[in-house]
């Protein structure tokens, strides 16, 4: 073999090379491609503890799948009646890519009711998000914005006459752990989140993978969304 034709063979393997590199990177499972879901807590003062902490433990355990965002009308510190604080961002930080968010309850939602400027950017980022996903009383700030008008939900049951007067069109189940419409995920109160943020990684996860979260966290999960110990009267 002379010297042009060990090139042109050389230059032959180097091509194949190329080429079964480019052809195994294509074939890559879709999910090593796929970004991490932002899950964008939207907190006010007076929030629930347990409304946020509860999922985001549940969440933040899924560190290559989801990644927890904290945010606010003026960015900042945000505390409760706990006087637990949150440090936030605020709303126009938040990027473009795939997300969900999730509202808390509390005594706050009490005030945020009235807060045209919340209400309003829950509505915007409601309409563009993949999945929505209250807690508590903060379906009443959904409620409140428009968005549940003609679906299914449920919210704290101490609180749910107050929560039912934000929108009267909206089907309120006052039996229901949590309860899924659409891209919308409401739950009862506090504790409740746990037990709906599980549910969600059931239904895109899994039964078993929901399950081994609960017993990673040690936690009795519910897993009958439709019956909650707690009854609205």
């Amino acid at each position: 073999m002379n010297t042009t034709q060990k090139m042109n063979s050389l230059l032959s393997a180097l091509l194949l090379t190329l080429l079964g590199t480019t052809f195994v990177n294509a074939q890559q499972p879709d999910n090593i491609m796929e970004k991490k879901i932002e899950v964008a807590f939207i907190m006010f003062d007076d929030y629930e503890t347990l409304d946020v902490f509860g999922p985001a433990e549940i969440f933040g355990r899924l560190v290559d799948q989801y990644a927890l965002k904290f945010y606010s009308l003026e960015g900042g510190v945000v505390s409760n009646r706990h006087k637990v604080p949150i440090m936030t961002e605020k709303f126009e930080t938040m990027g473009n890519g795939p997300k969900i968010i999730l509202i808390p309850g509390g005594m706050g939602t009490r005030k945020e009711v009235n807060n045209a400027q919340l209400l309003d950017k829950i509505e915007e980022l409601s309409q563009t998000s993949q999945y929505v996903l209250s807690v508590c009383t903060g379906s009443a700030l959904l409620a409140k914005s428009g968005l549940l008008e003609g679906k299914q939900a449920t919210s704290n049951k101490r609180a749910f006459s107050w929560v039912v007067s934000q929108d009267t069109k909206v089907d309120w189940d006052k039996k229901a752990r949590w309860k899924v419409d659409g891209k919308y995920y409401t739950s009862s109160g506090v504790s409740a989140g746990m037990d709906m943020a599980l549910g969600f990684l059931a239904d895109r996860h899994g039964i078993d993978f929901a399950r081994k979260v609960a017993k990673e966290i040690e936690y009795n999960w519910t897993e009958d969304k439709d019956n909650d110990n707690f009854v609205a009267e």
